[in-house]
């Protein structure tokens, strides 16, 4: 059985309160449900995590090689910020795509520059809670056409 990890950084787990007006209602707990289920219907195992500290979300990315097969990660602020999260997920070796709640390109400018989409086979911003499925499902497919 395939697994995926799920991670979520700094401040998500103030979803469904944090700028509702931004990121929605739905809560940290609500997506993750949903893509443990959208793992199983396809046949996966989801594992999913959320840590606002860099480096325990570093350790969580080491430690997935081995483990499981691919990554869905919401790196939060630290998607503009962080070259170690995105030198963290390149040493892994794993497929990754990343995952924003809001468009990160129609926002400021700031945030519309990721550095783990140099190294994310493809990132989907701007469907709220939805992309995460989306992710994993494209994942999937992803994990199925390379072996």
């Amino acid at each position: 059985m395939r697994s995926i990890l799920v991670l979520n950084g700094p401040n998500l787990n103030l979803l469904g309160s944090r700028q509702p007006e931004v990121y929605g209602r739905v809560t940290l707990k609500m997506i993750d449900t949903n893509c443990i289920a959208q793992g199983k219907s396809l046949g996966a195992q989801v594992v999913c995590q959320q840590s606002n500290h860099e480096g325990v979300l570093i350790d969580a990315i080491h430690a997935a090689k081995g483990c499981h097969h691919g990554i869905v990660v919401n790196a939060g602020a630290y998607t503009h910020t962080s070259i170690a999260l995105m030198d963290a997920l390149a040493s892994v070796e794993l497929p990754c795509i990343e995952v924003h709640l809001s468009n990160i390109h129609a926002r400021e400018d700031f945030r519309q520059v990721s550095h783990i989409s140099k190294v994310a086979l493809g990132q989907i911003c701007g469907f709220g809670s939805l992309g995460y499925t989306m992710a994993i499902s494209a994942l999937i497919a992803h994990l199925e056409e390379t072996g």
